[in-house]
């Protein structure tokens, strides 16, 4: 029986693409740097704010010069984080229903936790058990730490819990945890990158997520 179910976040329950995509175009644009599409920087998400600009930028950048950037694009984010972030359709009531049917849920995600927390407190309210993102400190995914760490928050284990995701980075996150995992296909990547990467389910909309509860 499932007691639980662990999201990712960008792609998963918000599409923030588009935020993300203007918020590294900011910061590149101050130094001088090419910009990028949104179908470039959908293929760079999944492992956090240093690994996208690490990504964006030009392959021959400064090391010092990649963590001013991505101190830039910390700061910026936060002020910029909800301008074109919206829930995926349907997502809000798939949580309800979880949560009405007893089924715990929480969010692991790479970003930054606290811009992780205000933008699920905002768009959600306060629905879930837990809220992990990247604190500084803790191994993000696809290391299994945090989900490790909300498994405890809904007290559920790997037999009694799911993980939900949108990349390879969670798909190799919940194989990592000994989690089954589901991939979404209205996310960031394709069903081949799901499949490819270990996802036991692959739904289209959430309501299919209930379909398999």
């Amino acid at each position: 029986m499932i007691k639980a179910i662990i999201f990712d976040l960008d792609g998963t329950l918000i599409n923030t693409l588009e935020d993300l995509c203007d918020s590294v175009n900011h910061v590149l644009a101050l130094h001088g740097m090419p910009l990028h599409s949104l179908g470039e920087i959908r293929r760079f998400v999944g492992n956090g704010i240093g690994k996208l600009i690490e990504r964006s930028v030009p392959e021959s950048t400064d090391k010092n010069l990649v963590s001013i950037c991505t101190a830039e694009m910390l700061d910026w984010y936060k002020d910029h984080a909800k301008i074109k972030t919206a829930p995926y359709e349907g997502v809000k009531e798939l949580i309800e229903y979880l949560n009405k049917n007893g089924i715990k849920t929480a969010v692991v995600t790479n970003k930054a936790e606290a811009a992780a927390k205000a933008l699920c407190n905002e768009i959600f309210g306060d629905v879930f058990t837990c809220v992990i993102g990247d604190d500084g400190k803790t191994p993000l995914k696809p290391a299994p730490d945090n989900v490790f760490r909300a498994l405890n928050a809904v007290g559920a284990d790997r037999e009694t819990a799911l993980y939900v995701g949108d990349s390879e980075v969670d798909m190799i996150t919940a194989r990592n945890s000994g989690l089954d995992s589901i991939g979404v296909l209205w996310g960031f990547r394709d069903e081949e990158t799901l499949k490819n990467n270990g996802a036991k389910y692959i739904v289209s909309s959430p309501s299919d997520i209930k379909k398999l509860i």
